[in-house]
């Protein structure tokens, strides 16, 4: 089975309806997910940042938001508690690539798991091209 650090910027799109880029790549990631072809995995600052996200959409309110988290939990993705190396290494990479440590933590957390991560965040993906474990949604 394969398996990859999914961040926020995919999962956020399996809760938009329209005008989201890829968003076709996403539904597909998460239906194999469900499937259990692949197997995804996220640090729980996922949960936290997706809540946040989808808080600032209009058209939901806060059972919305509160399904929407329980979905990705239901979906049975893994989900990783806050861990102190993974976070020293997101710190090295946000500082050497000028990121965010958020940002950072999902490619810390694919290295330590050596998985890939997938991401539709592509100015993201293209400050830290340079290291290998890292895909856009785009291309899968």
């Amino acid at each position: 089975m394969r398996s990859f650090v999914i961040d926020t910027s995919v999962v956020v799109k399996w809760f938009s309806e329209y005008d989201e880029g890829d968003l076709e790549k996403a539904i597909a990631v998460r239906d194999r997910i469900a499937e259990g072809r692949w197997r995804g995995i996220v640090p729980d600052l996922l949960l936290y940042e997706l809540a946040n996200a989808l808080r600032y959409n209009r058209s939901l309110d806060a059972n919305d938001v509160k399904e929407a988290v329980d979905s990705i939990i239901a979906l049975g993705v893994e989900v990783r508690g806050a861990d102190q190396e993974v976070l020293r290494y997101s710190i090295e990479i946000a500082c050497k690539y000028d990121i965010t440590v958020y940002d950072a933590y999902f490619l810390a957390l694919a290295v330590r798991e050596k998985k890939k991560l997938i991401t539709a965040d592509y100015r993201f993906a293209e400050r830290v091209k340079r290291l290998p474990s890292i895909t856009r949604l785009s291309q899968v």
